[in-house]
């Protein structure tokens, strides 16, 4: 492998590690599997009074979702992070868990390119790697705790072992079998759809003919035993009833319909929103793709990665709800189509003007496609309110130290919650939390107390999740904390409480300029010269920073992210010289 092989495939787990630094925290959607990872390496598998351990410490007794989510993922992660988090400390836990995932997924992707490599040629395998690193949401995605992404990982092998093997003709049924394999795997475990997805795949194989209906039953037989002896017996231990949780899924979504409860979508959606935006460049979709598809050279090979992919969005688009994340796993397939393309593009370049020109613009479109993707990462990472606020109320606990009480509890809203507060992240010191001091009496509607490990002598931080709005009413319920994340202040009652700071989050782009914009920007929150409000903190203020070094070089002009307040850090007012001392800290 030359040189600039071993780069570019070095530059996709790096990028996925770049975009899991750049933006640590988690969205609801991550939730489940994110907090049932941390349950697992805290609390561990009881095997006596299992109902009541699981139950009493578990979050996911208290916070069920909408339907049951199988376990293996997280029972994975958890198992290899362990070894991991000893060394580094459990105040890095949750961004080992993400990056064992990350990195699984991109090692899937090099896996994919290397059999494009000995099924094309290396030029087809580059021109992959750069297309593919140049997306924002896959690098994005690659480490959140989705179960699309865990699907996602074996959907991208499946399709890389029913990539063609020059001269290993003997391979093609083994190979096609750990293709079924992998489908069926993802779609029994995690993602339900992938059994469409695997549908298309065998059908097109049975159309070229490249197979025969009793050549795959058996395999597929097979997988679908081996996985549904795993999924059941794993999540009915940890849900502590019989399920097989996939198939509650799709009998929640498919069957009944409710998933359309979160919105609808047309039936174009995937192709004229989703698609382009996933692949990004815009000449991926306008151009390559079309162009690889068409030309005789290579329409074979493209034909063989696109079509059953987008056979699978068409019949797929007929489910009302759409979101981008359910057609990831197409994303590797279509992007290797149009490498084709532009491999073609950039080896006729030299035959006419025009041919020059399209292959100036493939270099140009490839690097303004990095720079966009770089961009929506630095505006996704402000999206994550609840993680920083958490984030920044650790600091806090931290710095009280033995001033504090052993024990500080804190409540964490609903906003906070769906935007990055995760039990991970209230872990205030390096060490394993005390797994048997967990909240086995926290009352019904709570989550189960989070308690945090450390070093000596360290605070121990409680985290409350209560979203019952009867008891958030009540003014007792509130004198039980000391902290409060909450996105509205006026909500909160039961005695005094001081705003010690204020989350931002992204409100969308601004342009500022004219003769009061340094006014504007001074006054803004987070800036050392307003008076108005508690001062952001987190990466609301480094953006109130920039957005004052940029005024002051540009004459006050400013082109940039617009932020509003999200969540309030409030802490109950018990001692006014230790409060005044950690707002200046």
């Amino acid at each position: 492998m030359k040189l600039i092989d071993v780069a570019l495939s070095l530059v996709v787990p790096g990028l996925v590690l770049v975009h899991l630094a750049v933006a640590p925290f988690t969205k609801v959607e991550e939730s489940f599997n994110i907090q049932a990872a941390h349950d697992v390496m805290v609390y561990g598998t009881p095997t006596a009074d299992v109902y009541q351990r699981l139950s009493g410490t578990y979050d996911h007794f208290t916070f069920p979702g909408a339907v049951p989510r199988t376990f293996i993922g997280p029972v994975l992660l958890a198992g290899i992070a362990q070894p991991v988090v000893a060394l580094v400390g459990f105040d890095h836990a949750q961004f080992v868990v993400r990056a064992i995932l990350g990195l699984f997924n991109a090692a899937c992707l090099l896996v994919f390119a290397q059999s494009l490599r000995r099924a094309y040629s290396d030029a087809a395998a580059r021109w992959y790697l750069l297309l593919q690193a140049s997306q924002f949401h896959v690098m994005y995605y690659a480490s959140r705790t989705l179960p699309n992404m865990f699907a996602f990982g074996l959907t991208t092998l499946a399709f890389s072992f029913l990539l063609p093997q020059p001269g290993r003709r003997k391979s093609i049924l083994p190979r096609q079998r750990l293709a079924i394999t992998m489908f069926v795997f993802a779609a029994v475990m995690f993602r339900s759809e992938v059994a469409l997805l695997l549908g298309t795949s065998v059908l097109y194989l049975l159309l070229v003919p490249e197979t025969s209906v009793e050549l795959i039953m058996l395999p597929f037989a097979v997988a679908f035993a081996m996985a549904l002896f795993i999924s059941v017996p794993v999540d009915s231990y940890f849900w502590q009833t019989p399920v097989w949780p996939e198939l509650w899924g799709f009998y929640y979504n498919a069957i009944l319909g409710s998933s359309s409860a979160w919105g609808v979508s047309p039936w174009h959606y995937y192709f004229t929103s989703a698609l382009p935006r996933l692949l990004v460049n815009p000449l991926a979709w306008a151009v390559l793709l079309p162009l690889a598809l068409g030309h005789p050279a290579v329409g074979t090979a493209a034909r063989r990665l696109a079509v059953p992919s987008l056979l699978f969005v068409a019949i797929y688009s007929l489910q009302p709800h759409k979101e981008a994340r359910f057609i990831f796993y197409v994303v590797p397939p279509l992007t290797a189509a149009a490498a084709l393309g532009a491999n073609l593009v950039f080896n006729r370049r030299a035959k006419t003007v025009g041919a020059s020109l399209l292959a100036l613009a493939l270099v140009a479109s490839v690097a303004l496609s990095f720079v966009a993707s770089t961009a929506m990462l630095l505006i996704s990472s402000l999206n994550y309110p609840g993680g920083e606020a958490l984030a920044f109320l650790r600091h806090v606990v931290e710095l009280e130290g033995a001033g504090a009480p052993a024990v500080v509890s804190a409540h964490a809203d609903v906003l906070a919650c769906m935007t990055g507060v995760t039990l991970f992240g209230s872990a205030t010191g390096s060490a394993m939390p005390d797994a048997g001091a967990g909240g086995s009496t926290a009352p019904a509607g709570q989550s189960s107390a989070n308690i945090v490990g450390g070093r000596a002598g360290a605070v121990t931080l409680t985290l409350d999740k209560t979203e019952d709005a009867a008891v958030l009413a009540q003014d007792d319920f509130w004198r039980r904390f000391d902290y409060v994340l909450v996105e509205d202040p006026a909500k909160v009652n039961g005695g005094d409480w001081e705003a010690i700071g204020v989350v931002q989050g992204y409100g969308g782009v601004e342009f500022v300029g004219g003769v009061d914009a340094k006014s504007e920007t001074a006054a803004s929150p987070g800036s050392s010269s307003s008076s108005k409000g508690p001062a952001a903190v987190g990466t609301g203020a480094t953006v109130a920073q920039w957005k004052r070094r940029v005024t002051a070089l540009t004459g006050g002009r400013w082109l940039g992210p617009r932020m509003v307040p999200r969540i309030y850090i409030l802490r109950r007012l018990k001692d006014a010289r230790r409060s005044r001392r950690i707002v200046d800290a």
